[in-house]
C-alpha cells in the first residue's frame, strides 16, 4: 500500500499528509482551494483538480472533510470516490461524522467491492502535527488490520472499535467528554478571574492536581493569553455535539450537560465566533474575567 489519495487538506489534514509522506507514502491530494495547499505540493504531494482524479488508481483513499454533508458529497456524488476509485481500494473516512452515514458508506462500498472504514481521530492539531493522534476505527476487522501500518504513520493510539459506525460512536463519546471538561475549565477560569486570582499562578497551582486535564493543559494557557486561534473550530465542535445529541436521543439518553454546552456555543456562533477555536467558550462568561 503506497499510493494514497487524501481529500480534505485542512488544519488536521495537512499535518497528516506530511506525516504520511515522511513515512514513505506517495500522496495524491485534493483541496477546494489549491492556494491553501501549495506548501505541501512543494513538499512532494501531487495535486488533482477533482475528487475523482484524486481517488482513481490509489491503494487507499483518506477523507477528512468538514461536515456530514461533505462526506456524502465526496463519496456519493456522481464522479466522486465511489464512482472513481478502483475496486479493492481501502476507503477511510477520518471525518467526525454521523454513524448512520458511516454505515451507509460501508454498505454502498461493499456492494462495489471496496474496503470501507470509519476512522475519526482525536488529539487536535498538535496531535496531527506530532503524529500522535488517537484513531478510532470501525468496519471489518481484517480491513483494520490491513491498514494498521498506514494508521501508525499518523497516530500512536490506534484501536478497533467494532462494526461500521463504531468508530464514529467512539468519537462522539469523546466529544461529549470534551464538552463537559472544557466547560468546567472555562467556568473555573471565569471564577478565578472574577475573584482576582492571578490566572497564570492559578494554572500552575491546579494543573497537576485532581482537576487537571488535557483540555486544561492544551487550552488553559491560550484562554489566559486571549488566544482564540483555531486548533479546532467552534463550528465543527457544534456539529459534533449535535450529532452526539441525535444519537443520544435515539438511545433514550438525556444528556443535560452536553445540551447546555451546545446552547452556549450556539450563542457564540450567532455572535460570529464560529471560526474561532473551541477555547473561545470563555467569551460566554465574559472576557473581563479572563
Amino acid at each position: 500500500m503506497k499510493d494514497i489519495g487524501f481529500i480534505g487538506v485542512g488544519i488536521m489534514g495537512k499535518s497528516m499528509v506530511r506525516n504520511l509522506m515522511k513515512a514513505g507514502y506517495n500522496l495524491h491530494i485534493y483541496a477546494r482551494t489549491r492556494a491553501k495547499v501549495e506548501d505541501v505540493i512543494h513538499e512532494g504531494a501531487i495535486f488533482h483538480e477533482s475528487v475523482g482524479e484524486c481517488a482513481k488508481g490509489r491503494d487507499a483513499v483518506i477523507t477528512i472533510v468538514g461536515f456530514p454533508r461533505d462526506v456524502e458529497e465526496v463519496y456519493l456524488d456522481g464522479g466522486n470516490i465511489l464512482d472513481s476509485a478502483d475496486p479493492g481500494t481501502y476507503l477511510i473516512d477520518m471525518t467526525t461524522s454521523s454513524p448512520q452515514i458511516a454505515e451507509k458508506l460501508y454498505r454502498e462500498g461493499k456492494k462495489r467491492g471496496f474496503h470501507v472504514l470509519d476512522a475519526p481521530v482525536t488529539g487536535g492539531d498538535a496531535g496531527a502535527r506530532e503524529g500522535t493522534l488517537s484513531i478510532l476505527v470501525g468496519g471489518d476487522r481484517e480491513d483494520y488490520d490491513a491498514c494498521l501500518e498506514l494508521f501508525h504513520a499518523m497516530g500512536k493510539n490506534i484501536n478497533y472499535e467494532g462494526d461500521a459506525g463504531c468508530g464514529q460512536h467512539c468519537k462522539l463519546a469523546n466529544q461529549i467528554m470534551i464538552a463537559g471538561t472544557l466547560s468546567g475549565v472555562c467556568e473555573a477560569l471565569a471564577y478565578a478571574g472574577a475573584k482576582g486570582l492571578d490566572l497564570d499562578t492559578f494554572f500552575r497551582s491546579v494543573a497537576e492536581g485532581a482537576a487537571g486535564s488535557r483540555q486544561f493543559d492544551m487550552l488553559g494557557p491560550k484562554i489566559i493569553a486571549g488566544d482564540y486561534a483555531p486548533g479546532f473550530f467552534v463550528k465543527h465542535f457544534i456539529k459534533d455535539m449535535k450529532l452526539a445529541l441525535i444519537e443520544a436521543n435515539m438511545s433514550g439518553l438525556n444528556l443535560d450537560v452536553l445540551s447546555q454546552v451546545l446552547a452556549n456555543y450556539e450563542e457564540l456562533e450567532a455572535e460570529g465566533c464560529g471560526d474561532l477555536g473551541t477555547q473561545s467558550l470563555i467569551r460566554f462568561y465574559g472576557e473581563e474575567h479572563r
